[in-house]
């Protein structure tokens, strides 16, 4: 073949290969000529391969990405994705980058077989082993069925369009996106595929490379100045709150954001109790922050837990979390819910309370029938003045700073500098702990 064929050749390859939807996709998601294709002229089968995939800048971030191509067999997997899949995630072991994964397949070739079962068995081993290591997330733009989805669904974060299909089952029934939001299976739910596209680039401006690196610096912002009581607008950066998991969970509400332009993890409740969705959402949000050294605020106020399992399993989480935490009472913090993400058994760093926060083993009503029965000897309608008594005495924040319980009472605008003060001088926190494969909890 002369010169002038091979270029040819080469050029009508690009052209075809740029003409699809995954190339698309992925010009969207990075920077303005930054991206870099790899393994483009692979085929499978006689076309080119269901994947597009290469690396570039995301935001000024250097990631590692792939889309399924549903030009091309519907994105079926083969032996050819699995491969070009393969190459992007041994990428991201030596280089230490983040993945991206945008997945749209209708499931994969039959016509290989089984080898199809090794092919996804050998992508999920990947992901696993990079679990933890380099910040990883899926965007559902099409279909993802079946075992497509198991891998899909071992991400970080994942990200869904409104008219995508996202299930375990290899017919797509029951994987519409309201359900997937609403289980929580679906961290972010985007309007549209270009919106889906965008909250990716988003979302990596918030996240380290790797579990040894810090997350990007932004320029730092104020925060709202008309937030009243709200603790994260009070808090971070305006207009920085990334919210994850928004449909599950609805006493709890979990994002990052930035405090003066660095990336924070903020958990917070909203004053009810916390149902196992709520125990869940939380648990999984520190234990992702944990593994990418992000602080960890906790704006705590509840009335307690409604599940025990997942309040235990809460607890643990945040007992083993090494990363800086930092927990803020800003309203009612009693028994085991002060324990779980205030008290010493979630080894927070540094807690503060409002002025108006109440600390108790127990909550107010029943602690006053047994230390303040003679008091409580009263008509029922009296008795409600008789505990707002107590609350405001013996289960007072000052009460509990007195005892050493909290670092310091703080007025709720004074939350922003305090956090931030604490949080630099836990910067170069470093904690050791005891040799063992795993937990069990």
């Amino acid at each position: 073949m002369s010169t002038l064929n091979k270029k040819e050749v080469i050029s009508q390859a690009k052209q075809e290969i740029a003409g699809s939807v995954a190339y698309k996709r992925l010009t969207a998601l990075f920077d303005d000529g930054t991206f870099t294709e790899i393994d483009a002229f692979v085929k499978s089968s006689d076309s080119y391969a269901e994947v597009v995939a290469g690396y570039g800048a995301v935001n000024g971030c250097p990631a590692y990405a792939f889309a399924q191509n549903s030009d091309f067999a519907s994105g079926a997997m083969s032996k050819a994705q699995a491969s070009k899949l393969e190459k992007i995630y041994d990428l991201a072991v030596k280089t230490g980058n983040p993945v991206i994964g945008l997945y749209d397949s209708n499931g994969a070739r039959l016509s290989e077989g089984v080898d199809m079962l090794a092919g996804y068995g050998k992508i999920l081993n990947s992901i696993s082993n990079l679990s933890g290591v380099v910040p990883q997330i899926s965007v559902i733009l099409g279909n993802c069925f079946g075992a497509g989805a198991l891998n899909a669904a071992n991400a970080d974060i994942i990200i869904m369009s409104k008219d995508a299909k996202f299930t375990v089952t290899t017919n797509g029934q029951g994987g519409g996106s309201d359900k997937a939001f609403e289980s929580g299976l679906a961290d972010v739910l985007a309007e549209n595929e270009a919106e889906a596209i965008e909250k990716a680039r988003e979302l990596i401006t918030y996240l380290p490379s790797n579990n040894l690196s810090m997350a990007p610096i932004a320029d730092s912002a104020d925060a709202e100045t008309a937030a009243g009581t709200d603790p994260i607008a009070l808090t971070v950066d305006a207009g920085t709150f990334f919210e994850i998991k928004g449909g599950c969970g609805a006493n709890a509400k979990t994002g990052f954001a930035r405090l003066y332009g660095s990336t924070v993890a903020v958990a917070c409740t909203n004053g009810e109790e916390l149902d196992c969705k709520d125990c869940k959402k939380l648990a999984d949000f520190v234990n992702l922050c944990d593994s990418f050294a992000i602080p960890v605020i906790t704006f705590a106020d509840s009335k307690g837990f409604k599940c025990l399992k997942s309040a235990s399993k809460l607890a643990a989480v945040y007992a083993q979390a090494t990363t800086v935490k930092a927990t803020v009472v800003t309203g009612e913090a009693y028994g085991p819910f002060y324990v779980a993400v205030a008290g010493t058994g979630a080894n927070a760093d540094v807690t503060f309370a409002w002025t108006d926060a109440a600390i108790a083993p127990l909550a107010p009503a029943a602690t006053a029938n047994i230390l303040w029965a003679d008091k409580m000897a009263v008509p029922v309608s009296e008795q409600q003045a008789v505990i707002d008594e107590f609350k405001a005495t013996e289960c007072s924040a000052f009460s509990a700073a007195a005892k050493g319980y909290v670092a310091d009472v703080i007025n709720p605008e004074d939350t922003r500098a305090k956090l931030f003060a604490a949080l630099d001088m836990l910067a170069g926190k470093r904690v050791s702990t005891l040799p063992k494969k795993h937990s069990t909890i």
